[in-house]
């Protein structure tokens, strides 16, 4: 994905060739309904190994699946309700699952003449990573032992925490950044910061506390620099 621009200065993300653009929203929007903004932008940032028991459940083999056709089910969830969060006034509600005879099944909007399809769900998907610092996972099993593998272990795990609540993560980060001294935000200031610029913040601050303990180790002679696998350990400006 290209994109020219910094994402500190922008409040959205435009689509290229579509109407679709990307909000940014600021820490305090999230925090208003932090599960859901969560869950709506997991629709395009899932894989199909995070949902591997759900689709095994539904006699879908995981491992032959792509992203995008996982995204054309869980979207479907989420497009009747409130998208504000992620596309500001664009109202995707009508969305529906079309197909032609050779590009196969895409997502389309007909009231909007919207087509979400594998190439502007990428685009997407890749922003939305981009500003929440979400990695991309896409593993495979090598195997049919394997597989079945992981599916037990992922079935117990789902079995455990069937009665877990969900846990705010962005809450959480918030009240440890804003007691950090680092960070140059009080609770009220912090609200106002875009989730990009937040979370850019909290990269950098995490990067510099490690950067402080490897210099720490090195002039107290317990850390060989000339071992360093990582040499971005040496600044504590953040490359990546």
């Amino acid at each position: 994905m290209e994109n020219k621009k910094s994402l500190l200065n922008l409040s959205c993300v435009d689509v290229p060739g579509t109407k679709i653009s990307v909000r940014i929203p600021t820490v305090g929007e999230i925090l208003e309904d932090e599960s859901n903004y969560y869950g709506i932008i997991s629709t395009f940032t899932a894989s199909p190994f995070q949902y591997m028991a759900q689709l095994d459940n539904w006699g879908i083999d995981f491992a032959a699946m792509t992203d995008y056709e996982l995204f054309r089910i869980l979207f479907m969830t989420y497009a009747a309700g409130d998208l504000s969060i992620l596309f500001g006034d664009l109202d995707l509600s009508d969305c529906g699952v079309y197909k032609r005879e050779k590009q196969g099944e895409f997502i389309y909007s007909p009231g909007n003449d919207i087509e979400i399809n594998e190439n502007v769900y990428n685009f997407i998907s890749d922003i939305i990573r981009k500003i929440n610092l979400i990695e991309k996972v896409s593993y495979k099993p090598g195997n049919e032992s394997a597989k079945k593998y992981l599916l037990e272990k992922e079935r117990k795990r789902l079995k455990r925490n069937t009665k877990k609540q969900y846990e705010p993560y962005l809450e959480k980060l918030v009240i440890s950044l804003v007691n950090t001294s680092e960070f140059p935000y009080d609770y009220d200031s912090c609200m106002d910061l875009s989730i990009y610029r937040f979370n850019q913040s909290f990269k950098q601050i995490q990067h510099k506390i490690a950067f402080d303990n490897t210099m720490i180790g090195v002039y107290a002679g317990t850390v060989d620099t000339a071992k360093l696998s990582n040499k971005d350990a040496l600044s504590w400006i953040s490359n990546k």
